[in-house]
């Protein structure tokens, strides 16, 4: 069974879990061949080790702390914060706190990818 994505013209809840944080679990939002959109949920402690996107990325933190280490330092997100990565350009990234974010990945259409 495919997994249901948001379609066009959808509304989408992207407000703080709070409460619920603890118990749910990341996922995909919106996919389509040049975006997809995810909804990330990492528990305190919980790590994403070095990694490189397929696309330019930007972040939302919704709720909580984490860290971001990219470009050779460490950034802070807090809920409210936005952090915008080119292509390729590599970065890690461990949750403070129980945490969600919105990941957004802009993939270049098939005929740039050349």
């Amino acid at each position: 069974m495919a997994i249901p994505h948001a379609q066009p013209g959808d509304v989408i809840d992207v407000r703080p879990l709070a409460s619920k944080l603890a118990a749910s679990i990341t996922n995909t939002l919106i996919k389509t061949p040049n975006v997809e959109v995810i909804r990330m949920v990492l528990l305190a402690g919980k790590a994403l080790s070095e990694h490189k996107a397929p696309g330019e990325i930007i972040v939302q933190c919704l709720e909580g702390d984490i860290t971001f280490t990219t470009m050779g330092a460490p950034k802070r997100l807090l809920a409210g914060d936005m952090l915008y990565l080119a292509a390729g350009e590599p970065h890690e990234l461990v949750a403070v706190e129980d945490s969600s974010f919105l990941l957004t990945i802009m993939r270049p259409a098939a005929s740039q990818q050349s």
